[in-house]
Formats: structure tokens, sequence, C-alpha cells
């Protein structure tokens, strides 16, 4: 039968304590009260003014990444309203439609589904726990999976940069995720397994590459840690403005 995972806080981590098997609905990240409005612009990384059928609401930015070819004039955008009533913005910009796509640009989402995901045993099949922000070496890594056969760190990645059907990633230089991948790959040196997982926060495309014109460094690290054995795979997602789901795995092209 289908039995939840129990869940434990303590503090600044989670631990995910595997318990049988999980509902399908364990995988989904959903959001509350969200509805839609019109990009106007961006003043800074942090906020974005949207046209909504209430008025112009000045709004949190959910990604600190540049994403200009997503937030430009006159886009359809997706608003979650917020649960603390004391913040300065009322919503969040969580989404936005680019042509007939629909790209969730939540910073925050794809650690959030992956560990929902990897939870219901669907990125290791014998997974017993899940710790996150995993301290390895000099960083913090997203997850550590323990399994049967032991640790696996994995480090996750969120893509919203697309073209033509193919993503790419990072859409801005990321020295964090080089020492991140560096990480990664002294571990398999260690004897652990580690992977670097892209969640491509849309449906529906062929293909995820390093941007090697934005960082060439993050390509070369992340060719080099595959060369050594580090994992590297990509699963895009079926997005709704209220929800996202990982969803079919997809070709890395390194």
């Amino acid at each position: 039968s289908w039995q939840p995972a129990r869940l434990d806080v303590c503090y600044s981590f989670i631990r995910y304590h595997i318990a049988g098997e999980i509902p399908e609905e364990r995988g989904v990240m959903r959001y509350r009260n969200v509805i839609g409005g019109s990009f106007l612009d961006r003043p800074n990384r942090f906020i974005a003014h949207v046209e909504t059928a209430a008025g112009i609401e000045t709004v949190h930015v959910k990604n600190t990444g540049r994403c200009r070819e997503l937030l430009v004039p006159g886009a359809t955008v997706y608003l979650a309203k917020g649960d603390n009533p004391a913040r300065k913005t009322a919503y969040d910009l969580i989404a936005v439609e680019k042509g007939s796509r629909l790209i969730n640009m939540d910073a925050q989402a794809p650690n959030r589904v992956f560990a929902e995901w990897a939870a219901a045993g669907r990125f290791l099949p014998d997974t017993r726990s899940l710790w996150p922000e995993y301290r390895w070496g000099d960083s913090r890594l997203d997850f550590c999976v323990e399994t049967a056969h032991g640790s696996h760190l994995v480090e996750v990645k969120g893509v919203t940069l697309e073209e033509d059907g193919a993503a790419r990633f990072p859409d801005a230089p990321t020295e964090r995720g080089v020492r991140h991948i560096r990480e990664l790959q002294k571990a398999v040196r260690s004897g652990l397994d580690a992977t670097l997982f892209f969640v491509v926060q849309m449906k529906d495309v062929r293909s995820v590459a390093p941007n090697d014109d934005t960082h060439p460094a993050f390509g070369e690290a992340l060719r080099e840690a595959a060369a050594a054995g580090v994992h590297v795979c990509a699963w895009d997602c079926d997005v709704t403005p209220e929800s996202l789901a990982i969803r079919r795995e997809v070709p890395v092209i390194l």
C-alpha cells in the first residue's frame, strides 16, 4: 500500500525518511493563489512591475539570473501570493510564457521538486533517506541520497534558458557552479557516487548542453567531471501556472 515519507526537521536541515512507497502526488510541486499578469519592467534583480487585473503590482522575482530572453515587456507571467502578510511584496513571479512555451523561473523550485521526486524513489529506487544542503569538502552540496549501496551526492541546477528547443546552462557566469562540479569530481575520486542533475523548468526540450558562450569554464569543468565518472543527467518538467513536476529524461550534449 502507499505510505507517505516521514519528514523530520532539525534546525537547518531536513532528512527525508523513506517508508514504503509514495503516492503519485508526491513529486509534484504546487503553488497556491496564482494569478496572471503582463510583465512591464524589472528595475533590479529582485523586483519587477507587473500589470494585473487589480492594477500594477511590484512583485518579487524568484530568480536573480538575467532571464533577459524571458522577461520582456508584454510577456504573460504568473504570480503566486506569498504567505507572509508583513512582506513588502505580496506576490512572487514564478512563471512566464515564451511563445507557446510555459517556463517556470522559480530558482527554488528545482531543489524542491527534486527532493519530492527523489524521496519517492524515482531518482534511485533503493533510496533510504535524503539529506539536503549536505556539507562535503569545501562546499555545501544540494543533496546526499543514502541508499543500500552507500551515499550518492547530487547537485541540482535549474535550467530556464532555451533556444529553438535546445536548453543550455548557465544563463550567466557561475563560479559557484564550477566549484560544485569540482567537489562532485573529488567525491567520485574518493569512492562515492555523484550526479549533476539538470532540472529543465519547461517541457519538450530536445537536449541540454553547457552554455560555453556565456561561461566556458563551466562547460570545461562539466566535461572533465563526466570523464572522471560524475553522472550528468537532465529531466524536463510538466509546467502549469500552479505546478511543476519532473517528467522525462532528455539527452545531455557535452
